[in-house]
């Protein structure tokens, strides 16, 4: 019998979310932060140290020693940094675990090699990451440990989007001031941000491992390039919302409870129309949080 697993327990256990913040923040840091994430004020650089400070303590408690910028460049995949608390050991040779404001708003990881349009000049070529403060930062346990995640926007040296995050925050930025625009058009007067929402669903095929390592099209393409085609493709209707496999339902369950400890609303599961084919969807949600969390859904 598996394990009995209590969701609303689990559920965003991993993330510095609204509820930490309010827990560990003090009054007039929180409301400030609130303001920040909710109606998209500046931030206020005054109050970056002591987020940070509770951030690290949170993130220490759960077993992290290191923390990353998490931003998505123009790879297909995200991409990070790790670099420990640790400070320089003192004339006793004791370190001291610190994290400051200025290392959580920004962080400046090199850009030379990531897709930036031809951008190669050497004074140029450096790369900033910015913190997104409206997506939560999150730990992610690995072979690595614990680790810290802070979701950043990546921008050249020049002010360029060197990633999928700028562009988007752009966007939502340039539809919250034209629906407010409309908005006032027909009168309403007391709306004062419009936030577009997103619920990307995840189709995958799961393949047994023997059966997938003798298939080189799949190792390096990640789909099938040869091979005759199955007696049944899309039209296998008696697997489209069949019932779950136990093995394939093991995985299912092992990949919702990470995703619920990462804040990840995975509500929906079933089998999908082609052999081996299954849909993971979660609830939609503010834009760039919908696509953060897109993110998290399909990293290895």
């Amino acid at each position: 019998m598996s394990e009995i697993v209590n969701v609303a327990e689990i559920f965003g256990k991993n993330v510095f979310n609204e509820t930490v913040m309010r827990e560990r923040l003090p009054k007039s840091v929180f409301k400030k932060m609130k303001k920040t994430i909710e109606d998209g004020a500046e931030l206020d650089p005054s109050i970056a140290d002591v987020v940070a400070h509770a951030m690290k303590d949170w993130a220490i408690e759960r077993g992290a020693t290191h923390y990353t910028h998490w931003f998505q460049p123009l790879t297909g995949v995200t991409a990070e940094k790790h670099d420990s608390f640790i400070s320089a050991p003192d004339s006793e040779g004791k370190v001291i675990m610190e994290f400051s404001g200025k290392e959580l708003i920004k962080g400046e990881p090199d850009a030379s090699s990531f897709p930036s349009g031809g951008l190669r000049a050497t004074f140029e070529a450096r790369g900033y990451t910015a913190w997104d403060c409206t997506s939560p930062a999150f730990l992610r346990e690995d072979a690595c440990g614990v680790t810290l995640c802070i979701p950043t926007a990546f921008c050249s040296y020049t002010g360029e989007a060197l990633d999928q995050k700028t562009p988007l925050l752009r966007s939502m930025q340039a539809i919250d001031e034209q629906s407010l625009r409309i908005l006032r058009l027909f009168g309403n007067t007391t709306a004062k941000r419009v936030c577009p929402s997103v619920g990307p669903e995840q189709e995958y095929f799961i393949v047994d491992r023997q059966k997938y390592l003798q298939r080189k099209d799949l190792i390096y393409t990640g789909r099938t390039l040869f091979g005759a085609m199955p007696p049944k493709g899309q039209e296998l209707d008696d697997h489209y919302f069949g019932a779950i496999r136990e093995r394939i339902g093991a995985y299912m369950k092992a990949v919702n409870e990470e995703l619920w400890k990462l804040g990840v609303t995975s509500k929906t599961q079933h089998n999908e129309v082609a052999p081996a084919q299954h849909e993971l969807a979660p609830i939609y949600d503010q834009a760039n949080l919908a696509v953060d969390h897109n993110q998290m859904v399909m990293e290895p």
